[in-house]
């Protein structure tokens, strides 16, 4: 029987552009289809946005969480998407309790509804809403090894048939989007994207390697054109700190005309 992965690392796109049948996510969008069918159902999801930073790591608690629609100048419909899924309170203050027993400072916050990080990849993965999800931010400082040590923390959450889920993208240089592509640019996008690829995915890496190179994420070739800031990254620093190991699949993809990859624990 199969077990629900350790952790997976996802590129959620660009806002609801996923949801509004924009040409540049279709392979996002069947890549998400895809990993939702073939992993068992989890009982709950816990989900790292990109889209939040807390001081402390911060764990929404409500039992009916909203939507926070937080992206700008997209049209009407994309600010009437429903996704009604439950929160999970006792899970929250497992997370929580798990943080705090490791040492890590942390909050749980009842008022904050689901950002874009959180409602638009999970309503194309689980579109039926039916599974209870909580989300959690990342540390404001964006510290690498600060946020492996949080996925280290909750590396047990697998064992409660819980999913837990890294929203961000592998490529995020949003300048970078609407400009032409050209060699330079494609020889960055590429480079980086060859060495996250081996980080996570090389066998031949002993794990103190794959960490360090993780920490040091930003010594890696192209690695701050296509992360001028590394908040979309960092979900996946979590993911690996949950695992501490080599991943078991990745999956490379086109998205918005970028080489972005996945990644599954």
């Amino acid at each position: 029987m199969k077990q629900i992965p350790k952790a997976i690392f996802i590129s959620h796109g660009g806002g609801p552009m996923p949801l509004l049948g924009d040409p540049g996510h279709r392979e996002m969008v069947a890549c998400l289809q895809e990993i939702a069918t073939s992993i068992p159902r989890p009982e709950a999801i816990v989900v790292v946005s990109a889209h939040w930073e807390e001081p402390v790591p911060t764990i929404t608690s409500a039992s009916r969480p909203s939507l926070f629609y937080d992206y700008y100048g997209f049209p009407p419909e994309s600010y009437e998407i429903q996704y009604p899924c439950a929160g999970e309170p006792a899970l929250a203050r497992q997370v929580h309790g798990s943080l705090e027993m490791a040492g890590i400072e942390a909050a749980l916050d009842e008022t904050r509804g689901l950002d874009h990080g959180v409602f638009v990849p999970l309503k194309i993965m689980y579109p039926q809403a039916d599974i209870p999800c909580v989300q959690l931010s990342l540390v404001g400082a964006l510290d690498p090894t600060k946020h492996i040590d949080i996925g280290t923390a909750l590396g047990n959450l697998a064992g409660n048939n819980v999913l837990l889920l890294g929203s961000g993208f592998s490529f995020h240089n949003m300048r970078a989007f609407f400009e032409a592509d050209n060699v330079q640019s494609r020889g960055l996008n590429e480079s980086f994207e060859s060495w996250l690829q081996q980080t996570c995915a090389s066998g031949d890496l002993a794990e103190q390697e794959r960490r360090e190179r993780l920490k040091h994420w930003s010594a890696a070739p192209g690695a701050r054109y296509c992360h001028p800031r590394e908040e979309h990254l960092l979900p996946l620093h979590v993911c690996y700190g949950a695992a501490q190991s080599v991943c078991s699949r990745v999956f490379e993809l086109t998205i918005m005309n970028k080489t972005s990859s996945m990644y599954l624990w």
